[in-house]
């Protein structure tokens, strides 16, 4: 496969896709200490926006984001059969819808500055925030490819019992530029292997709705994160949507599973910012 260099032009017409990593760490992020870093893979222990703010423009590939979802509330949850305080950090409490949006505008925008013309991004969340990306998402002028709903067959009861049981969350792909060509590995999402995944025919296009259990047990062994995604999911979304020598980048990486994915399939390069320095200690033991 042929190096890609049509739209590095913003950055250095003469760089090689595999050393455009390095130089963003090397000139761009200069100033930051990582907290982690190895020759493909570098974490940093910071506020998401003062890295995405010193990234040259048009130099991302592909970004998938877990922002949080301000649902820190006082309220209480289902975990393991057991009733449980919602509360995860002052990083996820609500500041009210205005400053919730603003928050997410600021993220969202800052995002598309720093993608590829061809690049995309994957947001996840719950009712509770995918809204609001989705609206930001059109107001920055990205356009969106699909909303994936990921089905969680053992999703926690809801002990309420006022409500339907929430067993899904709401993924949505959307690319910077309509006019540019993104990637999407076709072939690889009809005809691939994807045991995990009930609702996946074998042999037959991939379809939006995703099948697939929360993190499973061995994906914990180091420490947990409340909202860890699980690594079929971002094997899944990284599979789909990079190329070799991609980097990808993830803001709110928390327990640092895009890092994994991006560590599987080997020749991706990653980015992965977190607030919270006890998750940036998690997320470097799974990347060792």
């Amino acid at each position: 496969m042929k190096p890609v260099q049509q739209h590095f032009d913003l950055v250095d017409k003469t760089l090689d896709p595999k050393d455009h990593f390095a130089k963003i760490l090397s000139k761009s992020l200069k100033d930051f200490n990582p907290f982690y870093k190895l020759k493909n893979a570098v974490i940093f222990n910071e506020d998401s926006l003062k890295i995405l703010h010193s990234i040259p423009e048009n130099s991302i590939d592909m970004i998938f984001a877990d922002p949080p979802y301000m649902l820190s509330n006082n309220g209480f949850s289902c975990r393991n059969g057991k009733r449980v305080n919602v509360n995860k950090g002052k990083w996820d409490k609500s500041n009210g819808f205005e400053e919730d949006t603003i928050f997410h505008n600021e993220w969202i925008s800052a995002c598309h500055r720093i993608l590829k013309p061809e690049g995309t991004i994957w947001i996840s969340g719950t009712y509770h925030s995918i809204y609001q990306c989705g609206y930001l998402l059109l107001k920055n002028n990205f356009h969106i490819l699909n909303d994936i709903a990921w089905f969680k067959p053992n999703a926690s009861p809801n002990l309420s019992c006022r409500f339907f049981t929430a067993s899904h969350e709401t993924i949505i792909w959307a690319r910077k530029d309509k006019k540019a060509k993104h990637t999407f590995n076709y072939k690889l999402m009809k005809n691939g292997l994807f045991p995990e995944d009930k609702l996946k025919t074998e042999n037959a296009q991939m379809r939006s709705v995703w099948s697939m259990t929360t993190p499973k047990i061995g994906e914990k062994e180091y420490g947990k994160h409340p909202t860890q995604k699980p690594f079929d999911l971002l094997k899944r979304i990284v599979l789909a949507s990079t190329k070799e020598n991609d980097i990808v980048l993830d803001p709110f990486c928390g327990s640092g599973t895009t890092g994994v994915a991006c560590r599987y399939m080997k020749n991706r390069f990653f980015i992965g910012i977190e607030i919270d320095k006890k998750y940036c200690e998690l997320a470097k033991k799974r990347l060792l």
